[in-house]
């Protein structure tokens, strides 16, 4: 290729990558994505003038990491915590036109000529007869997939001006199409609409809803008039009775105040706020603690085959954690975990691991140790080896031992530029959320409390079960709860920096 050719392979690319990137802001914008599809559009426009203003040419190197942290870490927070001051939850998902779109779209069936149905096979797809002798009247749809469970509405056309279909699908064969067929609302050429009453037949229907300028709805079966209420998020009847589906609306600050006034929420909230934080430090010190411990035996050289050692110490972080935790998993097991049956034969006993609070916080830090250690033997490795061997020389003509060595100068050596790190370990296992779930899943559970909680659940597990799991799927809770987590999480490595800088200068 020449220059000239050569030279219209970036523009091309970017043009390439910027339709892209519109195709996907459309259709996260049809699927009712408001927001993500304006921070998606943001993105893309921040792209091509970054990539094409010659004032900019400076930023796009950066624009890539700019971009990605942006879209995969501000995004996500920003969004998380506006999600906290909402009322969003599996009662409430939809947006309100979304929910006012659903209720009228119900229908009923009514009073009217019953049609026979018979379903044909036309390649992948499928098309229905909708026949009814007596009247005369008979009807054909377009090709219908028969896939999916949500609504499909296919216009009918009589048969006579119909193409010839295939033979009709034996019962056994139409029952899998059950659930697909159901959803399938059947458009006659006079409006009239038709829905499936039976395995073999289909019934006229009417809407349920119809709408009234001030924004209400009527009930036409019942002429009761239902009102959207932006307080609760739900259409309610005069009586107070809700409609599903609910809409998300703003409730302010009523999450958070749940989280640090609800009694129900509190009292399991503290209870492992406490033990999220004694997990965290009792993380780093013991992996520390260890990895330290070899760190400094592997340093001697007296010891023969050092390398060797060294290579299956660090084996267990070469190991995917999730493999690991399984497997300890199965070997702390009551019944037939191997660690149960040698203490079973040497000592009689079988402690109940998972069934027993005390013993599973004990169980979960012998598990995140192993998991631990060879990241810090590793740091520790390397920050010997930049301590001078002169301070050794001089500490051995002054007849000090090893222990005098290794309080006196290598931890005090190590452990400041280590520091950092440390609180980058806790901070990462307060929200150890991996540990905890393959392992015990926050078992076993609290019995006093009322919203699902367990003695070994930390603040991230226990948001996991309120928004995902046997609470309601609170997902506008949840987020509070994971907001309050991100801020306790700033201001304890906050602290944890002070407090070094503090000890450091006192050290100088």
């Amino acid at each position: 290729m020449n220059d000239r050719q050569t030279k219209w392979i970036g523009p091309a690319l970017l043009a390439l990558v910027a339709l892209a990137g519109l195709y996907l802001v459309f259709l996260l914008y049809v699927s009712g994505q408001t927001v993500v599809a304006g921070v998606a559009l943001l993105v893309v426009a921040l792209m091509v003038y970054v990539y094409t203003a010659p004032g900019a040419y400076s930023y796009r190197y950066l624009f890539p990491g700019v971009a990605g942290a942006l879209i995969f870490v501000v995004f996500p927070m920003v969004y998380t915590i506006a999600i906290g001051f909402t009322n969003y939850s599996s009662k409430n998902l939809l947006e309100f036109d979304r929910a006012t779109k659903y209720l009228l779209d119900e229908t009923y069936q009514t009073e009217g000529l019953l049609f026979a149905m018979t379903v044909h096979r036309e390649g992948s797809e499928y098309r229905l007869k909708l026949q009814n002798e007596e009247a005369g009247q008979a009807y054909i749809t377009g090709p219908l997939a028969l896939k999916k469970t949500e609504r499909v509405v296919a216009l009918a056309t009589p048969a006579h001006a119909a193409e010839p279909l295939g033979g009709a699908l034996e019962l056994r064969d139409i029952i899998p199409l059950r659930d697909p067929m159901r959803a399938v609302v059947v458009k006659l050429p006079d409006g009239g609409e038709l829905t499936m009453s039976g395995l073999r037949e289909f019934a006229p229907v009417k809407k349920l809803y119809s709408k009234n300028p001030d924004g209400s709805l009527t009930n036409v079966q019942t002429q009761q008039i239902v009102r959207p209420n932006f307080t609760t998020g739900f259409y309610e009847t005069a009586q107070g009775e809700q409609l599903a589906p609910g809409f998300k609306v703003g409730v302010g600050f009523d999450n958070f105040r749940r989280v640090l006034g609800d009694e129900s929420i509190q009292q399991p909230f503290l209870r492992i706020f406490a033990w999220n934080v004694t997990f965290s430090f009792m993380s780093v010190l013991l992996t520390a603690a260890v990895g330290m411990f070899l760190a400094v035996l592997l340093n001697w050289e007296a010891i023969a085959g050092r390398n060797v050692y060294r290579m299956f110490l660090f084996l267990p972080y070469a190991v995917p954690g999730f493999i690991s935790i399984l497997v300890f998993k199965g070997l702390f097991n009551n019944n037939f975990g191997e660690i149960n049956l040698i203490l079973d034969q040497l000592f009689g006993v079988k402690p109940p691991w998972f069934t027993d609070p005390n013993l599973a916080k004990v169980m979960i830090l012998i598990v995140n140790t192993w998991l631990g250690y060879p990241y810090m033997m590793v740091l520790c490795q390397g920050l010997i080896k930049s301590i001078p061997a002169d301070l050794y020389e001089a500490s051995a003509l002054a007849g000090a031992g090893p222990l005098t060595n290794f309080f006196k100068i290598t931890m005090p050596l190590i452990l400041k530029p280590l520091m950092p790190l440390l609180i980058s370990s806790f901070a990462f296992n307060f929200n150890n959320f991996v540990l905890i779930s393959l392992l015990t899943n926050g078992r076993p559970d609290f019995l006093d409390t009322k919203i699902p909680a367990g003695e070994t659940d930390i603040l991230v597990s226990y948001t996991y079960r309120i928004a995902f799991g046997d609470s309601g799927q609170q997902f506008g809770l949840a987020a509070a709860i994971s907001t309050v987590i991100f801020v306790m999480v700033a201001i304890l490595s906050i602290v944890n920096l002070r407090m070094t800088k503090v000890n450091q200068q006192e050290a100088r």
